[in-house]
């Protein structure tokens, strides 16, 4: 197993493993919300989006599933379930209720997504993470296209622009699956810096067309 490997291991099993309720002292797994003795809510801790709503470390992920795990979540652990306890347990509720809507944010979007993977996965980045533009090709790409939103002066000149941004977004979405899946970090942390600067390319021409009408 390769160094990077076993360091992800590592992690995982220290966030899998067992921790003592505050509240009873009972054994609780880290990945348990609630205590199987007691009932208490526990704090969330560190664990990983993807664990903290028990879903496999993947950018591909069925949001449907996803959407189902959350709300059941957030049925067990909503504050309102927990008025009547301790000043204590429901201060944990509503770090509970943070957590799991954080989580819930970053996995479904799949922006969002990809640049929480590439840092989970340890991928060595800059300490801005994925959002410098290094390679030559992209940035020109990138001023190219902000060049002729700012120089459009149709709607159907920005409806152009905006389509192929669309269309872009769509394709870096697929190939940033692959990425993941042959575990090219730095291919993805890279792509992922497009789809950043494509996202936003798309907002400007949204914003831009709202002049034109």
């Amino acid at each position: 197993m390769e160094g990077r490997d076993i360091a992800l291991e590592k992690a995982r099993a220290e966030q899998t493993g067992v921790i003592a309720c505050w509240s009873c002292k009972g054994p609780v797994a880290r990945v348990n919300p609630l205590c199987e003795t007691c009932g208490a809510v526990q704090p969330p801790g560190q664990l990983n989006h993807f664990l903290r709503l028990g879903l496999a470390a993947s950018f591909d992920i069925d949001v449907a599933a996803l959407d189902q795990l959350y709300f059941n979540l957030q049925r067990r652990l909503h504050p309102d379930r927990f008025v009547t306890r301790s000043p204590k347990e429901k201060a944990i509720s509503q770090l509970q209720a943070t957590a799991i809507n954080d989580a819930y944010e970053t996995l479904k979007e799949p922006l969002r997504r990809a640049d929480y993977l590439v840092h989970l996965r340890g991928m060595a980045v800059l300490p801005e993470g994925c959002n410098l533009i290094n390679d030559q090709e992209l940035l020109i790409e990138s001023m190219e296209l902000r060049e002729a939103l700012a120089d459009a002066e149709t709607v159907a000149e920005v409806d152009a622009l905006s389509a192929r941004a669309g269309a872009d977004i769509k394709r870096c979405i697929v190939q940033l699956s692959t990425l993941f899946d042959n575990d090219d970090i730095e291919g993805a942390c890279k792509l992922t810096t497009r789809l950043k600067y494509l996202k936003k390319l798309a907002e400007e021409t949204r914003v831009h067309r709202k002049k034109l009408v």
